[in-house]
């Protein structure tokens, strides 16, 4: 039934997915924004970091099974995966959900699927029905016609993490939300063409709610792991030796801490939440505050570590201070700086007024936004032979057993246990 597939969006989610459809033998049209994004996959490259993809994508390509454009074409199922971030106030800004579906509109036929995956607040997969049926007022849909529409919609959450997305989009359980019975029964059809895990049928909304959830509990434990390591600091007591031994009871798993909270779902997700019910999600609302509120409490433990310096050798200035920040990623081993904590306390650095030299190993080259700051990307041996002051901001496999490469004097930062 589901001979070709339409992906709109082709990041970190979207061209992965389109990648294994493809690899099983479907014909997968990708559709993206960025004319220098669709020249590079129909050239059989990716524009990401992420294991075993460039093979893959390589592979559809040549073999005529993946290709890219600008412009949608018809496809027996369309699957939306676009950013969802928020505005200014932190509510959702579903404009990116808005477009794909007006950009689909005029090509969609009776009988096709809509599938949202981008990671929404309750009610987005109804809105975006909503837009697709005042663009195309000739056909029905599951708000209007249920069982009977001529496109039945879905939402389908990806739930992957960054540097495992091949194999976990292959072996991880999907729940599937159709607004319809009719509509999950055919996203479970499509998506067993590439999923080994099981396919778990719930309704729209609750399926939004589901990765919103599973996001939200990651963030109030990590908020409990940051906040702690910051009461630890003030008593001189090592919050990793301290969470090992706590962890050794048999019903306590406490995360590690780090510099914050990044990337494109947890720093994001858990705001969804709070927008939508406002009166009953203190909690959720106080964790994703402690957790933003950390990159602030690592940038003034790195501003100590700078006075304690100039204190030493009253001959230098401040401008004369060389701080090294280590890692600029949202988490270990990968090249995603979207929403990075550890990004913010470099662009935070830059305007202390001291030399910031970046080590991010995963990046040929710094943020524009960035770049005009003064900070200057340097290679892992040039930053330890040159700081004064080493901040550890991701625990990137490179950077193990950094102690025992840092000078006498240098002043070391470690907000990830290295």
């Amino acid at each position: 039934m589901f001979e070709t597939i339409s992906m709109i969006g082709l990041g970190y989610i979207g061209l992965p997915t389109a990648a294994l459809f493809a690899a099983r033998g479907t014909t997968v049209i990708g559709v993206d924004v960025s004319q220098s994004v669709v020249d590079t996959i129909n050239a059989g490259k990716i524009h990401i970091v992420e294991p075993e993809l460039d093979g893959i994508v390589h592979k559809a390509v040549t073999g005529g099974k993946l290709r890219a454009t600008r412009t949608p074409e018809a496809a027996d199922a369309f699957v939306i995966a676009v950013p969802t971030p928020f505005h200014e106030d932190r509510s959702p800004d579903l404009s990116y959900i808005r477009s794909a579906a007006e950009m689909i509109a005029p090509v969609l036929a009776a009988g096709n699927l809509v599938i949202l995956e981008s990671t929404s607040p309750v009610g987005a997969t109804e809105q975006m029905a909503a837009w697709l049926a005042a663009a195309r007022p000739d056909l029905s849909f599951p708000q209007d016609a249920g069982e009977a529409a001529d496109v039945q919609v879905a939402h389908c959450p990806e739930r992957v993490l960054p540097g495992q997305v091949v194999r976990e989009l292959v072996e991880n359980d999907r729940i599937i939300g159709g607004m319809t019975a009719r509509a999950s029964a055919m996203a479970v059809e499509m998506y067993k063409l590439v999923v080994k895990g099981d396919c778990v049928i719930t309704n729209a909304r609750t399926a939004e709610m589901c990765k919103l959830t599973e996001n939200s509990s990651r963030d109030v434990q990590i908020a409990f792991a940051n906040e702690l390591s910051m009461i630890c600091d003030s008593f001189d007591i090592d919050v990793w030796e301290l969470i090992s031994l706590a962890n050794r009871h048999p019903r306590v798993n406490i995360l590690q801490p780090g510099a914050g909270v990044g990337g494109h779902c947890i720093a994001v997700d858990p705001w969804f939440i709070v927008a939508s019910a406002p009166e009953t999600s203190d909690l959720i609302r106080t964790a994703r505050e402690r957790n933003d509120s950390k990159p602030g409490w690592v940038l003034q433990k790195g501003r100590d570590a700078v006075m304690s310096v100039l204190a030493r050798t009253p001959d230098r200035s401040l401008a004369d201070i060389k701080v090294a920040c280590l890692g600029m990623a949202f988490k270990p081993d990968i090249d995603d700086l979207r929403e990075s904590p550890a990004l913010a306390i470099v662009e935070g650095f830059a305007k202390v007024g001291c030399q910031v030299l970046a080590v991010e190993p995963h990046v040929d080259s710094l943020p524009v936004s960035l770049a005009q700051t003064g900070v200057t990307l340097v290679p892992l041996e040039k930053a330890l032979d040159e700081a004064d002051v080493v901040c550890v901001l991701v625990r990137h496999s490179a950077f193990a057993g950094l102690r025992e490469r840092l000078g006498a004097q240098t002043e070391l930062v470690d907000v990830v246990g290295i």
